[in-house]
């Protein structure tokens, strides 16, 4: 069932939705949604539900910002990233904040800060992500997935925001987390 605000738009309270299920993966599941119309129609929409995700703004005591390079084959590059994962079942999500950034890092934090979070494209996917914010780092075993090829980068707070708003840093999550940290501790309100 899908809810709206006070049946804004005509729409009731509730909808009623009915669901065909097209591909579950790993990682995504696509549906088709049929949704009722107030005019008595109906509009098929494509669904991918997605697992939630959490990212971490991980900043060290030089107050650098820890990214990671790691290859995207769906835009066919490599990218420069916060660390960041899907959250397991049963799993909170600052619990896989803290298991990223140790995996992808080689850092842990005791203190880690709810920043953010956010529908990273609510007009056909459900992910939702919690980005942290991690300081008072400290080294740890790394101990990297099996799949992974990632390389540490640690960069100046200040040029990472410039590499933001001259397009060099491109994944969502990263811009998000990055514009949000920078907001919290170099403005107020």
């Amino acid at each position: 069932m899908l809810t709206s605000k006070s049946g804004r738009l005509g729409y009731p309270e509730t909808l009623p939705t009915a669901d065909q299920e097209i591909y579950a993966g790993r990682v995504v599941t696509l549906r088709l949604k049929r949704l009722p119309q107030p005019d008595g129609s109906t509009r098929v929409r494509e669904i991918v539900e997605h697992a939630p995700g959490a990212a971490v703004v991980a900043v060290d005591r030089d107050s650098q910002v820890l990214l990671v390079r790691q290859p995207r084959p769906a835009v066919g590059t490599h990218l420069l990233e916060l660390p960041a994962g899907l959250v397991d079942p049963g799993e909170q999500p600052i619990d896989t904040a803290r298991r990223e950034l140790e995996e992808e890092t080689g850092f842990t934090s005791q203190r880690l800060e709810p920043l953010v979070r956010f529908y990273t494209s609510p007009g056909f996917s459900t992910e939702l992500l919690h980005i942290f914010v991690a300081t008072t780092l400290e080294a740890c075993r790394v101990d990297p997935d099996e799949d992974e090829e990632i390389e540490l980068v640690r960069m100046p707070l200040g040029q990472a925001i410039d590499q933001v708003l001259t397009g060099e840093l491109s994944d969502a999550k990263t811009v998000a987390g990055l514009l949000a940290y920078w907001r919290r501790t170099v403005s107020t309100p």
